[in-house]
Order: structure tokens, then sequence, then C-alpha cells
């Protein structure tokens, strides 16, 4: 970066801390970096480096008790002149005409940043009626070439609509025009496109780029998936806890990284571009005669009308794993849970081979029987936080299986500890309670509680999606070890095209509820013959800013093209 290259932000030195009865957290510690008009800057790091608060500090909008201990962000606006945002009233007139005019955020989830009763419209009009004092008519009209910017259908009538009637690619795109209704000269994203599929993320990041260039701005990208870095940045700063670890140009951070954070963070992530190396190693899954699942057209409609499961047909033998891949809204989880009759499917037959070699119509078991094949099939869900209890500790959460299995006392105790030990866990640990973990040890816990009674099948709904890159593998890894260690078969659904070519032996693509193809995970990855599975596959973003991936991606319309199974 040259001396006199246009700089719009230069921050230094800055320490943003959080007092708490431990002592100090210092989430930001002694970070600097400048940006220069017009560029992209990727902040890079897992869970916990900072890089969310590196953002909100840029805004003076850090969660209390944290504040800004010291340094300085030097911000140029429009007219030449220059601003240190760490000195301004976090609460003063001087911060507030910044934020959303001059400097807009769009925050990870927008569901948490967006209201529920108010309209669209009003919500991305209401930065133009604080800085910009437009009429009420006016004010429609921009919010509507707003709407129409980024790409939401019928901007007329979408205007008056309410959130929760958009899905969560569509919600970001209203963030997304929110943040530039007062066209700043600053954008930054935090984790836009954590929470959506490659689809619907490939879209966004299409969007950001375009927008960023027709509105000439300047783009801080927050995010901790490497391969969106290489898709978008220009230079990327890699974050550990607080620190600066490296700090350059893209392409040198991923070819010729300096530090040993940042290799490891772009191993983890070529790791995850091939299959993994257990998978290679094991010998051929023997081809049983009778399959441990075999589900044949399984339909399920909800009381709305609407089919999300759509004649389903698919096998899985002892000891494989199976990947069921699609966007948001394909049906894969939905079928998921059908399969352990959390839903109730309206057609189709399971038919899945027990301890003794009987076998049993999941879809059709009475409710002694569902208990029963319960203890056969567990599931491992997508958010660790949401299907843990806050109020028992991790013990009796593992336990907790065991317990409605018989166990009891010391026996059930010792058990509870050789789980822990198996998946990773501290048995001393059993006290806590699951606020006291991190993400990934809280899917530890998961996944301890599901193998608790020996079951044959897991069903993996979305396991890995939640974790950093380095997390995800060594999770994926853990449960191969247990895979291969308890004679386990896994359905492992997924957005995550880079995770089923790791770890699963055949994976099926669905897309409306439909299976669009099966077959060899190899051979689907590398030969698709499903115009959907090409799709899919071209909106992965590749770890490398030397070959990106997605602007050579294309769109799948079905009105053109006819389903294929492998």
């Amino acid at each position: 970066m040259s001396e006199t290259a246009d700089i719009i932000l230069r921050v230094e030195n800055l320490k943003t801390w959080f007092p708490t009865r431990q002592g100090v957290f210092k989430a930001v510690d002694d970070v600097s970096f400048s940006l220069e008009h017009g560029k992209t800057l990727a902040i890079v790091g897992e869970s916990g480096s900072g890089k969310s608060v590196t953002a909100r500090s840029i805004l003076q909008i850090v969660d209390h008790p944290g504040r800004i201990e010291s340094g300085s962000i030097m911000f140029t606006r429009a007219d030449g002149s220059s601003v240190d945002i760490a000195r301004l009233d976090p609460r003063g007139r001087a911060i507030r005409d910044i934020r959303g005019k001059d400097i807009a955020m769009i925050f990870q989830e927008p569901m948490s940043s967006l209201s529920p009763v108010h309209r669209v419209g009003d919500q991305i009009g209401e930065a133009l009626r604080i800085h910009e004092k437009v009429s009420r008519v006016e004010e429609r009209r921009r919010v509507i070439d707003l709407l129409r910017q980024v790409e939401i259908p019928n901007p007329e009538t979408a205007i008056d609509r309410y959130t929760f009637e958009f899905s969560g690619g569509m919600r970001q795109r209203v963030m997304i025009a929110m943040a530039l209704a007062c066209n700043p000269r600053l954008l930054i994203a935090d984790e836009p496109t954590t929470a959506l599929d490659v689809t619907t993320q490939a879209e966004i990041l299409d969007l950001i780029r375009r927008l960023q260039k027709s509105h000439d701005m300047a783009v801080i990208f927050i995010t901790h998936d490497m391969g969106v870095v290489a898709e978008i940045a220009d230079d990327v700063l890699v974050m550990y806890r607080g620190k600066v670890r490296e700090t350059g140009p893209a392409e040198t951070i991923f070819h010729n990284p300096q530090d040993d954070y940042t290799r490891n963070l772009i191993r983890s992530v070529v790791k995850l571009e091939q299959k993994a190396e257990i998978r290679l190693s094991r010998p051929p899954i023997p081809k049983d005669e009778t399959p441990l699942l075999d589900v044949r057209d399984m339909t399920l409609t909800f009381p709305n009308g609407l089919t999300a499961v759509n004649n389903v047909s698919l096998s899985l033998r002892t000891g494989e794993t199976l990947g069921i891949v699609g966007e948001s809204g394909s049906g894969k989880t939905t079928m998921g849970r059908c399969l352990l009759r959390i839903y109730d499917p309206s057609a189709g037959r399971a038919d899945f081979r027990r301890k003794d070699g009987s076998i049993d119509d999941v879809l059709s078991a009475d409710k002694a029987g569902l208990k029963s094949i319960r203890r056969e099939i567990r599931m491992v869900f997508q958010d660790p936080v949401g299907s843990l209890s806050p109020r028992k500790t991790v013990g009796e959460i593992i336990a907790e299986p065991l317990k409605l299995a018989g166990m009891r006392g010391r026996e059930r105790e010792d058990e509870v500890c050789r789980l822990m030990e198996q998946v990773g866990l501290e048995p001393s640990w059993r006290e806590r309670y699951p606020h006291a973990f991190s993400g990934g040890q809280r899917q530890r816990i998961g996944i301890a509680r599901a193998i608790s009674v020996k079951p044959r099948l897991i069903i993996a709904d979305e396991a890995t999606s939640a974790l950093d890159v380095s997390l995800r593998s060594q999770m994926l890894d853990l449960m191969m070890q247990l895979q291969d260690e308890m004679g386990l078969s896994y359905i492992f659904i997924s957005h995550d095209m880079s995770v089923i070519r790791y770890m699963c032996d055949r994976v099926a693509v669905m897309y409306r509820g439909q299976i669009v193809e099966t077959g060899a995970t190899d051979a689907v990855v590398n030969n698709p013959q499903h115009r959907y599975t090409q799709a899919l596959l071209s909106a992965i973003p590749n770890p490398d800013p030397r070959h990106p991936r997605l602007k050579d991606r294309f769109r799948y319309d079905p009105e053109t093209a006819a389903p294929t199974h492998g």
C-alpha cells in the first residue's frame, strides 16, 4: 500500500477492553491497520479473535461494559476532513451523524437487527429521515429504488411487507438496502453470509461486490470463511485472541503466509478441499444384502399444502456415511426429521434393520416401537446451544439417554466420564453448565449424548456449520473416528459441499423436496450430471485468490432442466 494512497480509514494501536470480575478481558489489543478508498479488507479469525469487536469499535457500538481504552480510529469524510472516532462520545451527536451516513454496517443475523413489527420500507427509510430529512413521497421513491438495487422482487409491494415474510437471503438484502440508504463511504459487513447456504451466499457476495463498485465504497468484510476471503478481499487482516497475527495482500496471505497461526488456518481450509485421510485408508464397505436403512417414496405435505419432502427414496449401508446436500428450503432437514418421526410423513416406508436382524418400518411404528427405534437412531443438531438444556449440567445432559435406558448410580456416572473422554472432553468438567463451553465443545457434548446408548445410525443435521474451519475438520475427524470404533452409520445433512466431500461415501442432492442426483461422492463432485448440482458446486468459494470460482458460477433454472439420477 503506497503512502500516497487514498486512505479512508486508519486504525492505530486500538485497544477495546471489557472489565470482568476475573480482571480485564482484552478483546482488541493493540490493533493497527489502514483501508484504501474503494478497496475490500477482510478481517479473519476464529470465534473470539476480536474481529467483530474491532468492527463495532469503528462505529462506537461496543456492548457494555466494553469501551475503547486507547488508540485512534481516523476516518476521512467525503469533504476531506478527518475525525478520530475513538475520541467521540459513543452517545454524542457527532458519532450519530457518522453512523448510517458515512459508515454503515450489515450484521450477521438480520432477524435480530430488523424489527418484526415495522414494515420493511419504514426500516430502510429511517436513515433517510434522520440524515437527509426527505419528504415521505421522496423517501418511498428512494426506498423502492434501493430494494430494486438489491434485487428484491416486486419492490413496489415488498416495501409494505414485514421481515418475517422474507427468507434469510432476502432479509440480508433488506439489511444491505438499509446500509446503502445514505451512500456511505465505508460499509462494514460482519459475517453477513455465515447463516446462508452456498447459492444464497454467492448471490449476496456478488451483490456486495457490484454495489461496492457502483457506490464507490470501501468495505471491511468480517468472516471466518477463508474461501469467501479469497473470492472478495484485496487485503487480509488475520486476528487471534485480540491481536493482529498477520496482514497483507490476499494473494500473499494465501500463498506465502508468514505466521504459524495463518498457516494453520490456510491448512485447515485446504484440508477440507479433499477427501479425509481416515476415509482413504479405510477398506471398502461391504455391500450388505439388506441395507441398514431403506427409504421408499417418503412424502411429507404440511397442512398448508406445501410438500416439503416429495417421493424421496434412498438407502444406507452399515458403516456408511450418506451426505444429503441442498440449499435452504430444499427439504433436507425436514427429511432427516421424518426419519426420526419428529414429523409424521404422509406416505412411504423407511425399513430399518435392528440389532437383532429384524426389520421395522420407522414410519408406521407405534409409540413403544418408536421409542425402541430411537435408541438405535440418534440425532446431532445444528445449534448446540439450542439443543442443550441451560439448566442441566453437562453430566446430566449426557446421562439422560442412559437414565432412560435404565442405567443407574455409579455405572451411569462412570459411563458419562468414559463418553466425555471418548469425545475429547475432560470428565472433571461434568458439573459445569453448557454456557461455560465453547461452540466446538458444546457440539462434542451433543455427540457424546447421541452415542451414549450405542446407536447404529446417527443423523447429523448441519452439525458443523456453526463452527470455525479449524474446529470443523476436528469435529468431522472425531465423528469418523467414532464411526470406525463403534460401527456407526451416518446420514450427514449439510449445505457445505466441502464437508460432504471430506467425509461422505455417497451423496444425495436435494432440490425442492426431491432427490435430483445421487451417487458416490467423488463421482458427483467431480462429474455432476444434474444442472442443479453443477450450479451448487459452481457457487462454492475457492480458497485461492488466483483462481476465484464465483465469477464463473451460474444459476439453476428449473424450467430448462429435467432431473437426472446418478
